[in-house]
């Protein structure tokens, strides 16, 4: 028996995607060695990740499945021709019993991301962020393949990067402490939005800004895009008003994509706020939003403000950008003798008596404002919700060691986990099971249980057929299929 009898859909798929065979061809921890491979080392973590697994010791209830343990048994040598079944028997000295990685191999696997030259560089009181060992950088092209498979799929010409850092506390005594006052790791995250995938991420410590290097990041990203994507746009929050990484989009000095049009909240200062005080009232127009096909107000004002900040208006070589102010009405009324002494999360401004909450954009786009201002809060919905999937559902929340390259191997893991399921979900399930979190997935679609029988050499999860997703899980697997022959799917 087994209570995963839907995890099996996504090993056809990740089998579909060649996703074992871009593990060995970028990751060489195990070459030459004795035990488990790359390919059953990281496979397996992903389906932990899947499984809801949130820390190397649930690896023994994933063993502890008998039924989903004989099928990955039957998955990792059906495929293979019998020289390399041959090959895999000799790199055990006694005989195999576990169909997964015990979890003191996988600690000893994980130790080797860690780059201890690295961490000898490390000074009290600054930001920094270690070089990736050659193990390490082997995860950014395992998942630039998965990103071309999805492209390959689900083709699309423009790629809108949202990026982020977030927060994950944590209770390791390494951890270093975040703006928040908390012990934390703060990873900064390259979301793409037509596919619903990670592009990019990078581990870093809690100590380093969202902003810090931001630029190199981008970069990195924008090297990662598969063959297909012709126009990319930027989108990010304050951390991203950076003027060198405005300048390199705006001055198109990327090879392949040359201008890229972003939208990014600026820092609202004092010379911002006395650009928007100059604003006439006459030009301030309200800003709606379109929900269900109806228009609503959202009680918001945006303006276009005349604003030229002093670190790019010294030249006349200098790039000029758009400037649009946010304000909404300051509902909440400040107590008396309190307004020098509570410290609010956003800017705040009186304007004709009435106080006013205040926000900012810069953009090198010609766009309708109110249309600008509402694809740039596209970003608030999916990038961050992706954040909340790493951290509570996915392992992207507890981390096994104290050890930097060791978490940030972690962390990645998780994100090709994350993509795999992004996949199965537009590709495979399709509507209405986009949107659903893995809470849903795991509640609806894996954690069935299922009988494992095996017959004429052929393996069967037999599965009740009065499930809700019996059907689909048919229809599932025939689309796979379809996939792995290069045919049209027909739906």
């Amino acid at each position: 028996m087994t209570a995963l009898a839907g995890l099996p859909v996504y090993l056809d798929l990740m089998h579909v995607m060649g996703l074992s065979e871009s593990v060995e061809r970028h990751l060489h921890v195990r070459d030459g060695g004795q035990g488990w491979t790359d390919a059953q080392m990281i496979l397996s973590l992903v389906l932990l990740n899947l499984a809801g697994g949130d820390c190397v010791e649930d690896l023994r209830t994933l063993e502890g499945d008998e039924g989903f343990c004989r099928v990955l048994r039957q998955v990792e040598f059906k495929a293979l021709p019998r020289r390399q079944r041959r090959e895999r028997a000799r790199r055990w000295r006694r005989e195999r019993h576990r169909s997964v990685p015990s979890p003191s191999a996988v600690f000893r696997y994980l130790a080797a991301f860690h780059n201890s030259e690295e961490e000898e560089k490390r000074r009290a009181g600054t930001a920094f962020i270690p070089l990736s060992n050659e193990h390490m950088q082997g995860f950014s092209w395992i998942n630039r393949d998965l990103m071309s498979e999805a492209q390959r799929m689900h083709p699309q010409k423009t790629a809108t990067l949202d990026m982020d850092a977030t927060i994950v506390d944590t209770h390791k005594s390494e951890a270093l402490f975040c703006y928040k006052g908390m012990k934390a790791y703060q990873p900064l995250n390259t979301w793409w939005f037509e596919q619903g995938m990670v592009a990019h991420t990078e581990f870093r410590d809690g100590n380093v800004p969202a902003g810090f290097e931001q630029l190199r990041v981008f970069e990195e990203t924008l090297d990662l895009l598969p063959e297909g994507v012709e126009n990319v746009r930027l989108r990010s929050d304050t951390a991203g008003y950076q003027h060198d990484l405005m300048r390199y989009c705006e001055e198109g000095k990327h090879r392949r994509f040359g201008r890229i049009e972003f939208a990014i909240g600026c820092d609202v200062t004092a010379a911002f706020k006395e650009a928007v005080s100059g604003v006439e009232e006459a030009d301030w127009t309200p800003l709606t939003t379109e929900v269900n096909g109806c228009r609503f107000q959202t009680g918001r004002e945006w303006a276009e403000v005349c604003f030229v900040p002093n670190a790019i208006g010294k030249s006349t070589k200098d790039p000029v950008y758009r400037y649009i102010a946010i304000r909404e009405v300051a509902v909440q009324s400040q107590l008396p003798g309190m307004e020098d002494q509570m410290e609010l999360p956003f800017s705040t401004m009186t304007m004709d008596r009435t106080r006013y909450k205040i926000f900012g954009i810069v953009t090198n786009m010609d766009w309708e404002g109110e249309g600008l201002v509402n694809w740039l809060y596209k970003r608030c919905g999916k990038s961050e919700e992706a954040h909340a999937i790493m951290k509570d559902d996915l392992a992207g929340g507890r981390f096994p060691s104290g050890k930097f390259g060791e978490n940030a191997a972690w962390w990645w893991i998780m994100a090709v986990a994350l993509n795999v399921n992004a996949l199965m979900k537009r590709i495979v399930l399709r509507e209405p099971w986009i949107p659903r979190r893995m809470k849903a997935l795991r509640y609806s679609l894996i954690n069935l249980p299922g009988r494992v029988l095996e017959r004429s050499r052929e393996m069967v999860i037999r599965v009740s057929k009065r499930n809700p997703v019996f059907d689909l899980l048919i229809v599932a697997r025939s689309r796979i299929k379809a996939l792995s022959r290069h045919l049209p799917d027909s739906g």
